[in-house]
């Protein structure tokens, strides 16, 4: 599976920004597919997971209720919709695929197989 991250940008405190994450290579119907994010001089962390085929999502604390991940799947596209932006966003933004990860295990990112090469998302005035 190829994984290609778009989207990043500057935006404002308080602004919004759409990530998309165009996948190819493979069908991805027993896949999760996830974000995740790294800032300077921090660790890879955990945004958000969705099941490819199904209704499951999940989402980090410090992104619930901004963030929405969603899927295209005719289009082999996720998206990462950010909202009420703030500076501890700031980070390269990765998305990442794995087929047939347990659900309980979509925050670690050692467990995902593939990985786009990351945008970078900056919030600040």
């Amino acid at each position: 599976v190829q994984l290609q991250a778009s989207g990043g940008g500057l935006v404002q405190p308080g602004g919004s920004l759409r990530l998309s994450c165009a996948a190819s290579g493979r069908s991805l119907s027993n896949y999760v597919m996830g974000w995740f994010r790294q800032a300077p001089g921090k660790e890879r962390e955990f945004v958000a997971a969705i099941r490819w085929s199904g209704g499951n999502r999940g989402y980090a604390d410090s992104v619930k209720g901004r963030f929405t991940i969603s899927k295209d799947m005719a289009a082999n596209t996720m998206w990462l919709q950010m909202n009420s932006l703030n500076p501890e966003d700031t980070a390269v933004y990765y998305c990442a695929a794995r087929a047939g990860l347990i659900w309980g295990l979509i925050s670690r990112s050692t467990e995902y197989d593939y990985w786009g090469q990351g945008t970078l998302v900056t919030v600040s005035s």
